[in-house]
């Protein structure tokens, strides 16, 4: 009988929809965001132009800041680009929100890169982009395992933005689903909590698919 309500929620073709929105945005977001914020933590790691030293200053300072601060002009430009109550816009905000962190995690794993590896492969004939793709990212595993769960875990878990721009019952995520669930004079708590219990599920499990590349990362070393 305790396990009616997940059942009830499992079997709740809202919630399955919800599931299904979460699951996609968080992880499209996420790929998207570890992809942008990888080509940048290795060129502020590895080139020296101008305004890098500003760039890398001005990602600091935009972690200072929460998101919903910038909720009101990311809203216009939403409705500007017609992507509003849209889960493509939702990846859109949620990717650039997690890019800054991202890229400046992945910078210092970047800058712990042996010159000597890249000048070999430069003198080996191989351009930037392979040096990047063939060796950078390959190294990086550890790294872009710890990013890609942070930047899972914020878009699986935020409400406020996706309660803001998000409308249509088959467009909500399952914290806005959770929500409702909570009303100003009722709650449905055996649905609230069983929708909590299935929400941590996707997270447990990430920690357990990453686990040996995030003790990878402060075990093994870098270059073989």
């Amino acid at each position: 009988p305790s396990l009616d309500p997940l059942l009830g929620l499992i079997k709740n073709p809202a919630f399955t929809t919800a599931l299904v929105n979460s699951l996609v945005i968080s992880i499209a977001a996420s790929c998207v965001g570890v992809g942008l914020a990888a080509s940048a933590g290795y060129a502020l790691s590895r080139f020296a132009f101008f305004g890098a030293d500003a760039t890398l200053k001005g990602i600091i300072l935009s972690q200072m800041f929460p998101g919903v601060v910038s909720s009101i002009p990311i809203y216009y430009l939403l409705h500007k680009a017609s992507l509003l109550d849209s889960r493509s816009g939702l990846i859109l905000v949620y990717a650039t929100s997690s890019v800054p962190f991202c890229a400046y995690a992945l910078k210092g794993w970047f800058d712990t890169l042996p010159q000597d590896l890249i000048d070999a492969a430069r003198i080996d004939g191989a351009s930037h982009l392979m040096i990047f793709w063939k060796i950078a990212l390959p190294l990086a595993r550890p790294a872009l395992a710890i990013t890609f769960l942070f930047a899972f875990m914020g878009a699986w878990s935020e409400f406020i933005l996706a309660q803001t721009f998000l409308s249509s019952p088959d467009q909500i995520t399952l914290p806005v689903l959770l929500r409702s669930y909570v009303g100003q004079f009722d709650a449905d708590w055996r649905a609230f909590a069983a929708g909590s219990l299935i929400v941590s599920a996707p997270i447990l499990a990430l920690f357990y698919a990453l686990q040996k590349h995030l003790v990878g990362g402060l075990t093994a070393g870098a270059v073989k």
